[in-house]
């Protein structure tokens, strides 16, 4: 987060008095450049002489309202003219859960139109005794909830719209304390978005931009569960065959007979309906015809010699002539062509030579 000061800083007004009223008008008040300044969260009045610890620090990082009210305290000289702006994209609540409030949920709360957040606060500056440098702290300045976050905690920080006329006065140095500027100590009536985080960010040390993600956004992302579950939506459905579908689609793939006659323009084959006897049974005259290929190709299939043929001769069964491997894939060849003939097909090149 960074803060917006004026150059005036704590000193005085040029010819001011310390008790003199406030400007007479608007027109009247003089311009003071803006610095945008890095500072450390958590306040350190200027008169400290050693560096504080952690837990000292964490006491200043919000100021309530209703202490400025009063005319004592610590913070009685920041309030004069140490005001600032703290500019930040939002804050983050915890709202408590449970027996005993144990479970604590960490919700972020920014601005509805997105815009950056400015609240209103305090900053100092000490000078330790062993050290040369400066260091810059400020602290934000909380109020009563609204009533859009008043489920989450009873307290939030102030906070001012960008350009108002009460950022204007907050941040104008000449103008010591006053009922005006403690009337601009409000809850904010603009519209605030609330949602919860991740837990991840309530451990010391973590910094993350998922932190101020949703977490309802979050699990989406990550959950494989929903990842399957769009990839379903996402094909249809494949619907699962019966058995008689299947032996249907079984049935239209087997081959089939044809027959040529000159019934069509084409005198294309017209498919005769035969059955799986004819198909797995060749007739007895196409065996003959087989048998009369098989023998004629024999003597004209090449053979492969090997010089381990000597050494380790075929063996011979049942008194019938061996044959290779060649050989076999010859007759094998043969034998489909010869049963395409003997059940009625034919090549198509046959038929277009007609």
């Amino acid at each position: 987060m960074g803060t917006i000061t004026t150059s005036h800083g704590g000193a005085e007004p040029a010819g001011g008095d310390e008790h003199s009223s406030q400007p007479s008008s608007t027109a009247q008040r003089k311009t003071y450049p803006f610095h945008l300044k890095v500072m450390k969260w958590g306040l350190i009045p200027f008169w400290t002489k050693r560096a504080p610890d952690y837990s000292s620090m964490m006491r200043t990082i919000n100021c309530r309202d209703d202490s400025l009210a009063e005319s004592r305290g610590m913070w009685t000289t920041m309030k004069q003219h140490k005001r600032c702006i703290v500019i930040a994209q939002g804050f983050y609540e915890w709202l408590k859960r449970g027996p005993g409030g144990k479970e604590r949920i960490p919700h972020f709360v920014k601005r509805k139109d997105g815009a950056l957040m400015c609240f209103a606060g305090l900053w100092d500056c000490v000078k330790y005794e062993d050290s040369d440098d400066r260091l810059y702290t400020y602290s934000i300045v909380t109020t009563d909830a609204n009533k859009r976050l008043r489920f989450l905690h009873d307290r939030m920080p102030v906070i001012l719209d960008q350009g108002s006329e009460a950022m204007k006065i907050w941040l104008d140095p000449e103008r010591k304390w006053s009922r005006e500027l403690q009337a601009l100590l409000k809850p904010y009536e603009g519209e605030l978005e609330c949602y919860p985080v991740s837990k991840e960010v309530g451990k010391v040390g973590n910094n993350s931009p998922d932190f101020i993600v949703p977490i309802d956004s979050r699990q989406n992302k990550k959950n494989i569960v929903n990842f399957f579950d769009n990839a379903k939506k996402a094909s249809p459905k494949k619907e699962m065959k019966t058995e008689a579908e299947i032996k249907a689609s079984m049935e239209s793939t087997k081959p089939r007979k044809t027959v040529d006659h000159e019934g069509s323009e084409d005198n294309a084959p017209i498919p005769v309906l035969v059955t799986t006897d004819d198909i797995d049974t060749p007739k007895l005259g196409a065996k003959r015809k087989v048998d009369e290929v098989e023998n004629s190709m024999a003597p004209k299939v090449a053979r492969v010699h090997s010089p381990l043929k000597k050494a380790y001769p075929p063996t011979v069964k049942s008194g019938k002539k061996a044959r290779s491997a060649i050989s076999n894939e010859g007759i094998a060849m043969k034998k489909s062509l010869v049963r395409m003939a003997a059940d009625g097909s034919q090549r198509i090149t046959n038929f277009f030579r007609k």
